[in-house]
């Protein structure tokens, strides 16, 4: 796959699908590295899990240790804020697919 197509717009549904699971039951981030590998992203470790801490960060994201030491993993949960962000993305993707669902294509069916 076009690595243009992959950063600039398959990353934004990676953060869809943290943040959609996320609020389903606390994720770890290498069952999520496999959950997105099960459809079609190629994630690497170094990509995921700075991606958690950045979602972290911005409150989307609340994480706990699973375990002792720094190298525990960290079950990663939906907040409040993430709540509101994944309403946020919801309603735009749906008014997104009602768009691209009545466009013509190129041969001038809809």
């Amino acid at each position: 796959m076009d690595p243009d197509v992959v950063r600039e717009i398959l990353s934004s549904l990676w953060k869809i699908h943290i943040l959609h699971h996320a609020g389903m039951h606390p994720v770890v981030g290498n069952w999520m590295l496999h959950e997105l590998r099960e459809h079609g992203y190629d994630v690497s470790p170094g990509t995921l899990y700075p991606l958690l801490q950045r979602m972290e960060e911005r409150g989307w994201l609340a994480s706990v240790r699973q375990g002792e030491g720094s190298r525990s993993a960290r079950a990663y949960s939906l907040t409040p804020k993430g709540e509101e962000v994944l309403a946020t993305v919801r309603a735009a993707l749906r008014e997104l697919m009602l768009e691209l669902d009545e466009a013509p294509t190129k041969d001038g069916e809809a």
